[in-house]
């Protein structure tokens, strides 16, 4: 199974629904009922939304944003986009240990002595500029560059990558490549170990309770992100992705709902 053209599978300009802009699935390999109550979730929602739910197979539906020439922000997920899948990297080859000190590494000033990429990683559901540092620091180059060449090409996240003011910005076809890669067994830029590690409880009896930038979520998923969001359930071999034009819990929540169950 492959992700279409982020172009492709438009519905006619008045769409289904009578409106203009809609869009239904590029590709739908989920049982239809699935699928059609989705859409209708978002479209009733937020209708310039858009999402994609699948497996390790590939995606069910993909949907993308009302103006398919324009990739939308999703600066909200840099974490899990571009610095999670780049730690994962340096600690598979041994450049990064997660519970060293930073000080070690000859980063971390101005944090509290002690403080571990694993401190970092768990804290916060955002990503600190100490971890962004760190992750460029031992690349030995800007971070941009290396998630490109190490991670979004060899996924073909082609529409992925930062804008010159530092935005970064992804469809959603481009975000269901990375979520089906995460569920795949094995082969490709992150480890299976990586997000095995990731995807598990790291803060012992602390509450809230996270993983690796991954928070647990309903139906054995994990999730990142509160405006555009991605969700992925190993135990389920499925993901969402959710991009709205306005961040919303009641969307949000409703969307993870019918994608999980």
């Amino acid at each position: 199974m492959t992700l279409q053209s982020d172009r492709a599978g438009q519905a006619d300009e008045t769409g289904p629904a009578g409106r203009r802009g809609q869009r239904e699935p590029v590709t739908q390999h989920a049982p239809v009922g699935g699928v059609a109550r989705i859409a209708a979730l978002v479209r009733d929602a937020d209708p310039g939304a858009g999402w994609a739910v699948g497996g390790a197979d590939g995606p069910d539906a993909v949907v993308e944003a009302v103006d398919p020439a324009t990739a939308p922000d999703v600066g909200g997920l840099v974490g899990v986009l571009a610095v999670w899948p780049v730690i994962g990297v340096l600690v598979d080859a041994g450049e990064l240990a997660l519970h060293t000190p930073l000080t070690a590494y000859g980063a971390g000033d101005g944090l509290p002595a002690g403080t571990t990429a694993h401190h970092l990683l768990t804290h916060g559901s955002g990503v600190s500029p100490a971890l962004f540092g760190l992750a460029e620091r031992l690349c030995g180059r800007p971070l941009a560059g290396f998630a490109a060449d190490r991670i979004w090409g060899p996924l073909g996240m082609t529409r992925t990558g930062f804008t010159a003011d530092g935005t970064l910005c992804a469809p959603a076809a481009d975000l269901g490549r990375f979520l089906s890669h995460l569920l795949a067994p094995a082969g490709g830029p992150v480890s299976p170990a990586w997000t095995a590690q990731s995807l598990r409880i790291r803060t012992g009896e602390l509450l809230p309770a996270r993983g690796l930038l991954w928070h647990p979520a309903a139906h054995g998923s994990w999730s990142h992100g509160e405006g555009p969001v991605l969700w992925i359930s190993p135990r389920g071999q499925r993901w969402a992705a959710l991009l709205p034009t306005i961040p919303s819990a009641p969307l949000r929540t409703a969307f993870r709902e019918a994608a999980f169950t």
